[in-house]
């Protein structure tokens, strides 16, 4: 099993490469790649940078590259629901995108023309899901099942928070997911995003924002090693 990560923030990608057995780092136009092995899985990790450009570009080069089998994409977001609070964990049963706008032409707000879309919505792998809520609740760590939507904007303002939800019952809101998941879409490669929550995308960010990232990092650094480990 090969298995692809993407994260968000170098602090949560360090937390994975640390685990893997002879870890070789190879180098494309913008990117390093980390490959190892934790478990039985051979794993290839990278950080995308913030926002939807550079996360599809690590998608297909991670793609072209090493062809991994899944694409796991990981890091940190926005609450949408009163399900989750910081340090619980989004998994997605699909990804959107909520900046994505064609209705001026009779496109439904976020349609991607990709296969397997459902309108706005793309699926994620539902046996990765499955396995990953698995682990959450073995760490102890509180999850929620559901769409997560991304935009190239950080959401801290509660009329468009209320609007994301409503418009796509996102569960957790974030900057790379989408595009992750139309890149393996199109390629034809299952995807999971998972997101540890680290604020509650209303404007009430607490002052040690921060602090709360580099948990949250944390938290999902964990499931996804653990994940490597029981898919290996």
């Amino acid at each position: 099993m090969k298995i692809g990560i993407i994260a968000a923030l170098a602090a949560e990608a360090e937390n994975i490469t640390a685990k893997m057995e002879e870890p070789r780092r190879v180098s494309v136009p913008s990117l390093t790649f980390t490959e190892g092995k934790i478990g039985g899985a051979d794993v290839i990790c990278t950080v995308c940078g913030v926002g939807k450009v550079y996360a599809a570009a690590a998608a297909e080069a991670m793609i072209l590259k090493f062809a991994p089998d899944l694409v796991i994409n990981t890091g940190v977001g926005g609450t949408l629901t009163d399900k989750l609070t910081i340090g619980d964990v989004a998994v997605a049963s699909s990804v959107c995108q909520h900046d994505f706008d064609c209705t001026a032409i009779g496109e439904e707000p976020g349609a991607v023309n990709v296969p397997g879309a459902e309108g706005a919505h793309i699926p994620a792998d539902k046996k990765t899901a499955r396995e990953i809520v698995a682990i959450a609740e073995r760490l102890g760590v509180r999850t929620c099942v559901g769409p997560i939507a991304s935009g190239d904007q950080f959401i801290a303002d509660r009329e468009r928070k209320k609007k994301i939800v409503d418009t796509f019952s996102a569960v957790a809101c974030e900057m790379e997911g989408g595009a992750v998941g139309q890149v393996c879409a199109a390629n034809g490669v299952p995807f999971c995003v998972i997101r540890a929550i680290s604020d509650s995308a209303d404007g009430g960010a607490p002052e040690d924002f921060p602090a709360f990232v580099k948990k949250s990092a944390e938290v999902s650094a964990r499931i996804v090693t653990e994940l490597a480990r029981a898919l290996g």
